[in-house]
């Protein structure tokens, strides 16, 4: 019998030769100018094999950047090097998207342009520390946008997408989880707003559809997708009332063609695959822990249209063929996971 990880998949104006779909994951190899090395198009050549690539978040503004080493994608330099990746990529046969992560409060000023306080809807501090080369740092309390200001940022998005398709990028995901800007609007603890991008659901969704409507209008509805984690409140972002929150975004989002819906679960007791898969009209990935027999019974069973492997494939370059037959998974060495060098980057040996 045909395993259902290796059928293809019509996902928006790509034909996925798989469902297995390569998680992003950050890897903290770019220099201080988010520039990648040229390690990263052996990284990720190395797992063309996917039926799909997300890439390891990418600020699309100097603005969004919130760890050391992650790259960016809003300077020629930056597209320099992105283009020798989906090269890479390409060259394998592969298809990769780029994810455009833009930090707002999680960031500190060390990382942003003359030392300014990271933007967020609200000059509310989130709880926890920040890794620096020089240690650990405080959060700080950040700048809450104004109104007018918005806009420029949701061009920063459109044009950051107009420089993912000049990279050879296939498509473009928002990155609207793990605390990030898109998810601080998103969520009630986070944005205490009271113009129109605060207060009301519907209100607090607004920049994530408004972000996508400006990536669709560069890419096409049809090469954007969204990533989202409800409850995970990593970075201290939480809200009142999760599941309807959740419910409208897709709710709203469905009606946009986005090429994918891309839901990661760690642990929520809610079921939000169930909930959510029969709200969005396009293709819905599934991430969150999973193993090869655990992604079958979820396609198996109409849960999901593509699963998404993340820490499995930076120890194995080849999961792909590895799920296929059988064979035995080598387990990543975490404490290389964000070092800088190619140790636990590009050294990990296929399957004999």
């Amino acid at each position: 019998m045909t395993k259902d990880l290796f059928q293809p998949l019509r996902l928006g104006e790509l034909t996925l030769p798989s469902r297995i779909a390569m998680a992003p994951m950050t890897r903290s190899r770019a220099d201080d100018d988010g520039v990648q090395p040229e390690i990263a198009a052996t990284y990720y050549g190395q797992r063309a094999g996917a039926g799909l690539i997300i890439s390891e978040g990418i600020y699309p503004s100097a603005m969004g950047k919130g760890y050391v080493r992650t790259p960016g994608l809003h300077t020629d330099a930056q597209v320099a090097a992105w283009s020798k990746v989906t090269k890479a990529v390409h060259d394998k046969g592969g298809r990769i998207f780029a994810q455009l992560m833009h930090t707002g409060r999680v960031a500190v000023p060390a990382f942003l342009p003359g030392g300014a306080l990271p933007v967020a809807p609200s000059a509310i501090r989130a709880e926890g520390q920040a890794y620096t080369d020089q240690g650990m740092v405080p959060m700080v309390t950040p700048r809450a946008l104004e109104t007018t200001e918005i806009a420029g940022v949701i061009a920063e998005y459109r044009d950051a997408t107009r420089r993912a398709l000049e990279a050879g990028f296939d498509g473009v995901e928002l990155h609207a989880a793990s605390g990030y800007l898109p998810e601080q609007f998103l969520s009630s603890k986070s944005n205490r707003r009271t113009d129109g991008y605060g207060g009301s659901i519907a209100n607090r969704v607004r920049f994530v559809v408004e972000v996508l409507e400006a990536m669709a209008a560069v890419a096409g509805s049809g090469r954007v997708g969204i990533k989202i984690s409800p409850e995970m409140n990593f970075n201290d972002v939480a809200d009142d009332t999760p599941q309807e929150t959740y419910r409208h975004l897709v709710e709203r989002i469905s009606s946009l063609n986005l090429a994918y819906l891309h839901v990661a679960l760690f642990g929520t007791p809610t079921d939000y695959h169930g909930l959510l898969r029969p709200l969005f009209k396009g293709a819905y990935l599934a991430g969150g822990g999973f193993t090869g027999d655990t992604a079958e019974a979820a396609l198996a069973q109409g849960r999901a249209d593509a699963i998404v492997f993340g820490a499995a494939f930076i120890a194995n370059p080849d999961l792909p063929k590895r799920l296929a037959e059988g064979l035995p998974l080598a387990e990543p060495d975490k404490a290389t996971f964000y070092a800088p060098g190619p140790q636990g980057y590009i050294d990990y040996p296929p399957a004999v």
